[in-house]
């Protein structure tokens, strides 16, 4: 997925900078990413350590990570299935094909009518599943991560639904294949949650806290509210042009409110190793980042430059800049 903060370019360097503080040998640490996202950092440690913890507020991320994070051993027939959703017969009565396309009237185009069709027969049909028993957990979030990827590698939009496009772009004029969302197999077994980060970290403990939290005012929430509304299923009424639902806004996103909900979080960290990414653009200034941090232990930085993420081709943008700076900000707790 093309995700707003996605670490995916800067996963290497981010393995590379971790272990040179906490080790080469990983076997034995508890790993945690509280603000996991799509869950890409999560992935890259799973082979290397006893355990991942993966959290998000975001239940369309909490479905992911279901699957990639704790899904772990191999799931019989998933491959039927998926091939089974992609041949089901269409319905015309289904949530996203009444509110997100045009062709039932909603005045809304983030899928193709017959892609918004698909959707709703694909996801009924996990979910009916899913309640008469007729798939497990583990093979209900593959299949729900599966429909995820999938769906939005269509979605009419300039990579976040803020907004639809005006008119459909190719790829959203193609035709919906579920594709199979694999995920790494060890024999480890992992965590996942659906919290707030600073509630569930007076509840857990680790060795090593990566924290990769929103820099600015855009809330998760509304930038992708079509992947929980597909995630959830569950009907409310859409608002506005857009067709949003009521949303959480994360306190990571408000000025006022960002840094005191950070100092929360590091105090109550029980974890010896904590990693923040956070870059040149955001809401905290790099000072007070470092003054916050260094009240619990011993801090260091490292930076790296990479290239911005760019949802559209607008110019008029706070930051037009074609790079940016990612701030790795390390604490070892004492």
């Amino acid at each position: 997925m093309n995700y707003i903060g996605s670490k995916f370019k800067l996963s290497a360097w981010l393995k590379e900078e971790i272990i040179s503080v906490a080790g080469n040998d990983l076997s034995d640490k508890i790993f945690c990413d509280i603000f996991a996202g799509t869950g890409i950092v999560g992935r890259v440690f799973k082979k290397d350590v006893k355990q991942v913890i993966a959290n998000d507020l975001e239940y369309y991320s909490y479905v992911l990570n279901r699957n990639y994070i704790a899904n772990h051993t191999g799931i019989e027939d998933k491959d039927d299935y998926i091939d089974e959703l992609n041949n089901l017969p269409l319905i015309d009565n289904g949530f996203i094909y009444q509110n997100y396309c045009m062709g039932s009237g909603s005045g809304r185009e983030y899928f193709s009518d017959e892609n918004g069709k698909k959707i709703d027969s694909i996801r009924t049909q996990i979910q009916k599943w899913h309640d008469n028993k007729e798939i497990d957990d583990d093979l209900y979030y593959f299949l729900l991560a599966s429909l995820i990827e999938s769906a939005d590698k269509v979605a009419n939009t300039a990579s976040v639904y803020g907004a639809f496009l005006k008119d459909l772009k190719k790829s959203a004029q193609k035709e919906l294949v579920i594709e199979g969302a694999d995920f790494i197999q060890n024999d480890n077994f992992h965590q996942v949650f659906n919290e707030d980060s600073n509630e569930l970290i007076k509840k857990i403990e680790g060795d090593i806290l990566y924290l990769d939290p929103p820099y600015n005012q855009r809330q998760y929430s509304a930038n992708y509210h079509l992947l929980n509304t597909i995630a959830l299923y569950k009907p409310f009424k859409p608002r506005g042009k857009t067709g949003l639902p009521v949303y959480n806004r994360s306190s990571y996103c408000k000025k006022n409110e960002v840094k005191n909900s950070f100092e929360e979080l590091i105090r109550d960290a029980n974890f010896r190793y904590i990693f923040l990414s956070y870059n040149n653009e955001g809401l905290m200034r790099k000072e007070d980042i470092k003054n916050i941090m260094k009240k619990y232990g011993k801090y260091d930085l490292v930076m790296q430059e990479y290239q911005r993420f760019k949802a559209d081709k607008t110019q008029n943008r706070n930051h037009k800049a074609n790079s940016t700076y990612e701030y790795l900000h390390i604490l070892e707790k004492i």
